[in-house]
């Protein structure tokens, strides 16, 4: 198996199959609108706008699972991310990715990239990880997605190769990124 096997409706409500990435690199983060990792969203576009041409996709699926912050339509939400972000990589429609009725995209790339922790060293890490073990704790255990913006990065032949928390900004992932392409 790989994230080819597996497809998902665009923003617009069209079916795409994942095996129209085959060969590339991509990054599948799962987003919301009104997130304190929100602003993330430039961080993705500025690296998709660095590498896309070298065969990077960066693949967005909104999700209302985390606080309720991403409350919009598919069509709000496309509508704020260009206006406000201009992301102009792919989009999907609002999705499930945790739990028993997450979409099985993402059941498959969390089975593949585990849940291995938050970096304490870092002050939005040590944070995160204290807020979900105080406030979420079934969220904290297991290898479910934690909250908005988890990142997983996927290499040319569809093999989920690096998972990437909340707490990890975007352009870290650059070296990473090169590394695959």
């Amino acid at each position: 198996m790989s994230v080819y096997d597996y497809s998902a409706r665009s923003i617009k409500g069209e079916p795409v199959s994942l095996s129209a990435y085959r060969g590339k690199v991509l990054v599948i983060v799962n987003t919301a609108s009104k997130c304190g990792f929100t602003p993330q969203y430039e961080g993705l576009e500025a690296l998709y706008q660095q590498y896309r041409d070298q065969g990077l996709e960066i693949l967005g699926f909104p999700c209302d699972q985390f606080g309720g912050q991403e409350p919009g339509s598919d069509a709000e939400v496309e509508a704020f991310c260009k206006l406000n972000y201009g992301v102009t990589f792919p989009l999907f429609e609002k999705t499930l990715v945790r739990g028993p009725e997450a979409a099985p995209l993402f059941h498959y790339l969390t089975d593949q990239a585990p849940f291995e922790g938050f970096d304490t060293q870092t002050p939005g890490g040590a944070k995160m990880q204290a807020f979900l073990q105080e406030k979420l704790p079934e969220y904290y255990e297991g290898d479910g997605i934690k909250w908005n913006f988890t990142k997983f990065l996927v290499d040319r032949e569809g093999r989920v190769v690096g998972r990437f928390e909340s707490t990890v900004d975007p352009a870290s992932l650059s070296s990473r990124i090169e590394a695959l392409l």
